[in-house]
C-alpha cells in the first residue's frame, strides 16, 4: 500500500512539472506568442487537467476498495440491494466517461476550427517548400519584382496574421513553429495552408516534425517577430541586389563563386549565378544561421561547412570543397558582404 501511495504521489508531482514547466523558450508549447498557440496550448492544459483528475479519483477509488477488501476477511454480501447499488455505480461512471468524451470533442473541434479560419481577408502570404534538408521561403507578391525569396528564415511583422502556403520537394516533411502554431504535412505535389500570427516580438524556432531523411533532426528554421516598422525596412533590404565587393579579397571571392562549382547550384542577386537547386545566397550574411540552423553564421562556421558538409550532416546534398585554402578564405569574405 505504501508503495502504490509512493507511486501515486510521485505521478502527481511528474504532472504538475509537466504543467508549470516550459522548455526552450524559443521553441516551446507552453510559450505561446499568437493566437493559435495559445489556443492549442489552452486545449492541451484543459485536457491534462481533466484527464489527471479523472486518473486520481479512478486510482483512489482502487486504493480504497483494496484497503476495504484486506480489512474484511469475510466476502460482501451479494444481496439485491447491493446489487443494485453497483449497478447505478457503473450506469454513473459509464455517464461521466460518455459526458467527458462529449465535451473533449466539442472543445477539440472548436478549437480545430479556429485554428483553420484565417481572421483577415488579405494577410501576408508565405510559400514555404521543405526539402533535403532546408526550407526554401518566398513572400508573394502580386509585382514579381517584389516577390523576396530567402531561406531557413522567415521575417514576419507583430500583430499581422501570416498564410504559409506549403509544398515539400522530395518526400514529407512538416513545418512546426510550437511558439507560433501546431504542425503541417506537408506533401509533394499538393499544397496545405495554414496561418499564424506573432502578438510578440521576438525569436522562435521551428522544426521539420516529419521524419524525413538521415539529417531530419538538423532541418530547423527561425521565425523573426518584429514590428512593422522593423519589418519594412527588412523587406526593402531584401529587394536590393548586394553591391558588388571593393575589397580585393573579397573580389577574388566572387570569381571564384562563379567559376566553380558554387554558381551551379546557388543563386546570387545581380550575378550571372542564377540556379536554384540549393538555398538562396542574395543575402547570405543577414541571417543568423546556415545549413538549416545547425551553425550560427560565422565566418569560422561557414568556412567549415563549405570546405566539408559531410562532417557536420552527414548526406547533406551539398559536397565536400576542393578549393584551396587561400580560394576557400577569399570565398568566405565575399560570401560576408552580402548582407
Amino acid at each position: 500500500m505504501r508503495s502504490a501511495r509512493s507511486w501515486v504521489a510521485t505521478t502527481g508531482v511528474r504532472l504538475a512539472l509537466l504543467a508549470g514547466g516550459a522548455c526552450s523558450p524559443y521553441q516551446s508549447v507552453q510559450n505561446a506568442a499568437g493566437p493559435q498557440a495559445e489556443r492549442i496550448y489552452s486545449l492541451w492544459v484543459f485536457l491534462l487537467v481533466v484527464a489527471g483528475v479523472v486518473f486520481f479519483v479512478v486510482v483512489g477509488m482502487a486504493l480504497f476498495a483494496l484497503r476495504r477488501a484486506s480489512r474484511n476477511s469475510e466476502p460482501m454480501p451479494q444481496d439485491e440491494v447491493t446489487h443494485r447499488r453497483q449497478t447505478r455505480t457503473v450506469a454513473a461512471s459509464v455517464g461521466v466517461t460518455a459526458v467527458i468524451l462529449f465535451v473533449f470533442f466539442v472543445y477539440s473541434l472548436t478549437t480545430g476550427r479556429a485554428l483553420a479560419s484565417l481572421p483577415a481577408k488579405r494577410a501576408l502570404t508565405i510559400e514555404v517548400t521543405g526539402r533535403q534538408w532546408w526550407w526554401d521561403v518566398e513572400y508573394v507578391d502580386t509585382v514579381p519584382s517584389r516577390r523576396v525569396v530567402t531561406a531557413n528564415e522567415i521575417h514576419v511583422p507583430v500583430g499581422v496574421p501570416v498564410q504559409i502556403i506549403g509544398t515539400a520537394h522530395d518526400v514529407i516533411h512538416s513545418f512546426w513553429v510550437p511558439n507560433l502554431h501546431g504542425k503541417k504535412d506537408l506533401i509533394p505535389g499538393h499544397t496545405t495552408a495554414m496561418w499564424f500570427q506573432a502578438d510578440t516580438a521576438g525569436l522562435y524556432r521551428g522544426q521539420c516534425a516529419e521524419f524525413c531523411g538521415l539529417q531530419h533532426a538538423k532541418m530547423a528554421m527561425w521565425v523573426v517577430a518584429e514590428p512593422r516598422e522593423q519589418y519594412e525596412r527588412w523587406y526593402a533590404g531584401q529587394l536590393q541586389t548586394p553591391a558588388n565587393p571593393t575589397d580585393s579579397l573579397a573580389r577574388a571571392g566572387q570569381r571564384v563563386f562563379l567559376s566553380k562549382s558554387c554558381a551551379m547550384c546557388h543563386n546570387i542577386g545581380g550575378t550571372l549565378a542564377g540556379s536554384h537547386v540549393g538555398p538562396d545566397l542574395t543575402h547570405l550574411a543577414g541571417r543568423r544561421s546556415i545549413a538549416a540552423g545547425s551553425l550560427a553564421n560565422t565566418p569560422a562556421n561557414l568556412t567549415a561547412w563549405i570546405k566539408n558538409p559531410q562532417a557536420i550532416k552527414p548526406g547533406s546534398r551539398m559536397p565536400a570543397s576542393s578549393l584551396s585554402a587561400s580560394e576557400l578564405n577569399a570565398l568566405v569574405a565575399y560570401l560576408e558582404t552580402l548582407k
